[in-house]
């Protein structure tokens, strides 16, 4: 039986390990926190709707399910060539036939950050998002500004649509509360056009939920730096606010800088189409740790990290077995998501040259919440994964 180390905790990290013991292979996964973290319901926390212990699963209980090994300690260091990894700890693992890349990545710092808050970030910050939330509604007005970055290195590392997420549930929520009128809600995002990766009638769209929510726009303007009063663009202007919650587009993890693998210039691991990395056989980078191939519009998502997951426990198990068959991701590449907006939903799809924006009034929320319960129950094996999913 092979042994196989999986470092990281996230979508593609624990979908790995799960098809992994699938394929019968020793598995150790290595997590900074005890617990998954279902990244697209924490959407509803900074509203109310769930909290951090809802939208997570504890890592031992998915390692009960499936049979793999937990070891919740920090990745410090990763060598490649030596196959060694340091933890916080100071335990080092070695010895690994097999190891599979799945840290994620960090985020581009900004100056004055610390005055934002962001949805993608740590798990606590959704919960500050709620506190600051509700005290604005309490004192009943205030401005409040959500945007994302960009990487004009790696524009699959930009993370836009929980921004919009967060933005129209707000607005829903200060509806429901009565205080609506007595609110400033503004986007704001550096480039020209913001969400351009879901196709031109998406555009359209989103221009027409804006118009329609009374959602102001500072688009095309770089940011230079936070305040804790607002954001400071490269124009002179500022864009006052009591609260901002940012999500800075991502680059490459810290940890991988020093690894010895192949990066791109933003931080990524360089494989190929099956995740493998030249010269280094046997190790595999996935998720949002690896850069990811294909078209200008493609976007790191959760759909695609696990399908590079289930691929890699595919090609590795051949691997094992010198077996010459491969599975690659890129005929799986496409944006796919439920971008909820709190009293529905817009389908978004794009593939090819195919891009649809599909609104889902009412039923589009509740099925976002139906995935959110599903993905929980199905990851701990307690109901059948859908075919694909």
């Amino acid at each position: 039986m092979a042994k196989v180390l999986v470092l990281g905790g996230g979508f593609a990290g624990v979908e790995s390990a799960i098809y992994l013991r699938k394929n019968d292979m020793d598995v150790t996964l290595v997590s900074d926190r005890d617990f998954f973290y279902i990244y697209p319901t924490s959407i509803w926390i900074p509203t109310g709707g769930e909290n951090v212990e809802s939208v997570s699963v504890p890592l031992d209980q998915l390692a009960r399910a499936h049979g793999f090994k937990v070891i919740v300690d920090p990745v410090t260091k990763f060598d490649a060539v030596a196959r060694k990894v340091d933890l916080a700890s100071g335990r080092v693992l070695e010895g690994y036939e097999y190891i599979v890349v799945a840290l994620g990545q960090d985020k581009i710092k900004h100056k004055g950050g610390e005055h934002t808050l962001s949805i993608c970030g740590k798990p606590q910050e959704a919960t500050e998002l709620y506190n600051r939330l509700e005290a604005l509604i309490a004192r009943r007005s205030g401005r409040i500004a959500m945007g994302f970055g960009g990487n004009p290195k790696d524009t699959s590392a930009v993370r836009g649509g929980p921004a919009f997420e967060v933005l129209f549930n707000v607005h829903n929520k200060l509806k429901k509360e009565g205080v609506r009128e007595n609110f400033e809600l503004t986007f704001f995002a550096p480039m020209e056009k913001p969400g351009q990766k879901m196709g031109p009638k998406a555009l359209e769209m989103m221009d027409m939920m804006f118009g329609m929510t009374d959602i102001k726009k500072r688009v095309g303007t770089k940011i230079t730096e936070f305040a804790e009063d607002g954001v400071l663009f490269e124009d002179g202007t500022k864009l006052e606010s009591d609260l901002v919650m940012f999500i800075a587009a991502g680059t490459g993890h810290s940890v991988l800088a020093e690894s010895g693998l192949p990066l791109s210039d933003t931080g990524f691991v360089v494989t190929n189409e099956y995740n493998e990395i030249e010269g280094f056989e046997g190790i595999y980078a996935i998720g949002d740790s690896a850069a990811l191939m294909g078209p200008e519009w493609r976007a790191k998502q959760g759909h695609v990290a696990e399908v590079m997951a289930r691929n890699v426990a595919y090609n590795l198990f051949n691997h094992a077995q010198h077996i010459d068959s491969k599975e690659s991701y890129i005929e799986h590449l496409n944006i796919l998501c439920v971008m909820d907006t709190g009293d529905g939903a817009a389908f978004v799809y794009r593939s090819g040259k195919t891009a649809k924006m599909i609104p889902m009034p009412i039923v589009g929320h509740w099925m976002k919440k139906g995935w959110g319960w599903y993905c929980r129950n199905s990851k701990l094996g307690k109901i059948p994964r859908l075919p694909g999913m």
